[in-house]
């Protein structure tokens, strides 16, 4: 019977997109709209701002995603190409540099040197892609895709408070929107360790610690400025 394995590797670029959307989403509107409500602003001035941060920040996500993503392509594309060169000025080198990597992860050198000539022979720039540069499929870069999922992740997270702000009255707004953002951190750290395989109570945490953080901080901020207001 055949033995298939699934691994989780081959979603992590796009996991890590989405959470870091979502969660950004979540802790920078939620603290906004805290520093905004302790400041003594009403209901219809948070919602403003929130909604403002909402447009704000799932651009810059998707700006700094997308930028972030196409400059390690680039680099990426400037390995390869070099990568490239190198094997057509010095193929025997680049061969000894393979079977040598080989040796260092446990094979003789014969076997090594045997393993390097049939892979050189295969797919020689995808050999020193993978197993020189540690580059491959898995781990290509895709910036147009990670800068709509981050900006869509983060919309999604940063709609959560603004429900909340529209649904509770304005009194209720430093205990609500921190309970309730608190409570979708815990849900998102918790579904992106279960997507990932990981512990899930460790991520759970991990998220609420920062994210209550950040809006204690800016809650504390808003205080100030009300106060000398």
């Amino acid at each position: 019977m055949r033995h298939i394995e699934i691994h989780k590797t081959n979603r992590i670029g796009l996991l890590r997109a989405a959470v870091l959307g979502a969660n950004d989403g979540i802790v920078s509107t939620a603290s906004l709209i805290l520093g905004v409500a302790a400041a003594g602003a009403d209901s219809t001035a948070v919602l403003i701002a929130g909604g403002a941060g909402l447009v704000a920040g799932a651009m810059s996500m998707a700006a700094g995603e997308y930028v972030s993503v196409s400059s390690q392509a680039d680099t990426e594309q400037a390995d390869l190409a070099k990568e490239s060169r190198e094997l057509a000025e010095a193929p025997l080198q680049e061969q000894l540099e393979l079977a040598a990597i080989y040796v260092k992860r446990g094979l003789d050198p014969a076997l090594a040197s045997q393993v390097a000539t049939q892979l050189m022979r295969h797919d020689a720039l995808g050999a020193h892609a993978r197993d020189e540069l540690g580059i491959s499929a898995v781990s290509t870069p895709r910036p147009l895709g990670s800068a709509f999922l981050s900006a869509s992740t983060f919309t999604v997270g940063a709609a959560l408070p603004l429900v909340v702000v529209w649904l509770v009255p304005a009194s209720l707004l430093m205990w609500a929107v921190p309970a309730s953002s608190l409570l979708f951190l815990s849900l998102l750290g918790s579904i992106a360790a279960k997507a990932g395989d990981a512990p899930v109570l460790k991520a759970a945490f991990r998220v609420t610690f920062w994210g209550g953080l950040a809006m204690a901080l800016t809650a504390g901020v808003g205080s100030l400025f009300g106060v000398v207001a």
